[in-house]
């Protein structure tokens, strides 16, 4: 309501200009009033109310009383004066698909299981079985196939040969066949998609391939470059003459009596890209060991001959002076080599890492020395059955500091006192003394110096005594310690 003028007129309100807020009637029955923001003049204008009274901020918290507001004005309920224009508006919740069958998780948990494992997992869902079949779970697997695996029998009588998809989705890249036929091989390409290609290994045990179906195999399987043959007396030093081939570098012939020295010709003839061969043939002679070339003697860098009996002291004349370039050798099971033979490695391989001299009855302690002066790059030594060897032996070899692995498996003249010797080999990361009969509990226990030891082997070891167990359990915590 507006004061009377003079006349009795109502008085005008106060004009709005620039810069001036118009402001609604007050409670205490004032005329209109404006006010001019920032400017000095404004106090002396004849409409000019009282200040208002100073307002503490606003809180984010609380929001300002109704009264406390200009004209009376509020914001709108539920909103703090200061605060954002408009509250955000939480969007939809983002949905994820349940634990069990998130890939994320699964593919991080499925590391955590062994083979076996896996493959029983696959099988609990098609969710689980699209994560489990990637090839990156599966890598350096063999899966081992027998020849009554291959076919589904029918209502009527007749076999179908079985679907290798699901082998082919996990990127197996080698098979190990058991009890197979030519028929099954030819079989088996026909029915693998990458069995052209994809196949970089194939082991044949206990089979009946004849010289034919290992030829089509080769000739068909193109990316085959390791070859094992086990158990297969079908096929016959012709068939190795017509099938290898030049792209094969590693090759493995055990037990398959048609293999003798005419088998070792082939192979150092046909293959000269050859980096392994493990050789298990009764018959191969001295003279075979002659035919490696030159071109193996740059290529070839492991050579294992196991159960070579005829193998004497002259046909490791013949491997040193061939294959200078190995660096694991095994001899075991040849008998009839001795320290000379030992001597003679030592001397010519000085690249050697790894050295198996197991069940060689006649090597003795003199052959150990020869190791310890010569071979200063060895990091593993396999003396099971070596018979012969005693505490004088291992003294020598306390001194190899680059040794890591020492199988020590029934070596019978074993004490305690070698024993010692072995507690300054800092570098020890693997110990084997399973069936030494003569150590005792005392001695073994002694083995906790060797703080750096990861497994140690004592099967059959009398001396090993549950409250010995119970010893290393709470001294050697990080080494596994097989009973």
């Amino acid at each position: 309501m507006s004061s009377p003028g003079v006349d009795g007129d109502p008085k005008p309100p106060c004009l709005p200009r620039n810069g001036l807020v118009k402001l609604p009637g007050q409670p205490n029955g004032l005329g209109a009033a404006s006010i001019t923001k920032g400017t000095p003049a404004a106090k002396n204008r004849p409409c000019q109310p009282p200040p208002p009274p100073t307002l503490p901020p606003p809180s984010l918290a609380a929001p300002l009383p109704r009264a406390a507001l200009a004209g009376g004005l509020c914001p709108p309920a539920g909103l703090p004066l200061g605060g954002p224009a408009s509250a955000p508006v939480p969007g939809p919740p983002v949905e994820r698909p349940p634990l069990a069958t998130d890939e994320k998780i699964l593919n991080g948990l499925f590391w955590y299981f062994s083979a076996c494992e896996k493959c029983v997992l696959a099988q609990v869902c098609k969710a689980w079985r699209r994560v489990l079949y990637q090839p990156k779970f599966w890598a350096g697997l063999t899966p081992v196939l027998h020849a009554k695996e291959l076919y589904n029998v029918l209502p009527g009588g007749e076999k179908e040969f079985v679907n290798l998809q699901g082998f082919a989705a996990r990127g197996f890249e080698g098979f190990c066949l058991v009890g197979v036929s030519d028929l099954d091989i030819c079989e088996f390409i026909d029915n693998y998609a990458l069995s052209k290609k994809g196949v970089k290994a194939m082991s044949l045990k206990r089979s009946t391939i004849t010289d034919a179906g290992l030829e089509v195999m080769l000739e068909q399987m193109q990316g085959v470059v390791r070859l094992e043959l086990s158990g297969c007396n079908d096929f016959t030093e012709a068939g190795l003459w017509s099938s290898l081939s030049a792209r094969i570098t590693s090759l493995s012939v055990s037990d398959c009596i048609n293999v003798a020295d005419d088998a070792i010709a082939a192979i150092s003839q046909l293959l000269p890209n050859l980096a392994e061969l493990s050789l298990q043939a009764y018959h191969v002679t001295d003279t075979a060991l002659a035919y490696f070339t030159a071109r193996q003697g740059h290529s070839t860098h492991t050579l294992r001959l196991l159960s070579c009996w005829e193998i004497t002291n002259h046909g490791v004349v013949n491997v040193v002076h061939s294959l200078p370039n190995l660096t694991a050798l095994s001899l075991s099971g040849c008998s009839k080599v001795t320290d000379d033979g030992v001597e003679l490695v030592a001397e010519n391989l000085r690249k050697l890492r790894s050295l198996d001299l197991s069940w060689c009855p006649r090597i003795t302690d003199m052959a150990l020395e020869y190791v310890a002066c010569d071979l200063h790059r060895l990091e593993e030594l396999v003396l099971d059955r070596c018979v012969r060897i005693t505490d004088t032996g291992l003294s020598y070899l306390s001194t190899m500091s680059s040794l890591r692995s020492l199988y020590l498996r029934w070596c019978c003249q074993v004490q305690d006192f070698g024993l010692k010797h072995l507690l300054a080999m800092r570098s020890l990361r693997l110990l084997s003394l399973a069936g030494c009969p003569l150590l005792t509990t005392t001695g073994l226990s002694g083995l906790v110096q060797l703080q750096e030891l990861e497994e140690l082997e004592l099967t059959n070891c009398p001396g090993a005594t549950p409250e010995l167990f119970k010893y290393f359990s709470q001294h050697l915590p990080r080494c596994l310690v097989i009973e």
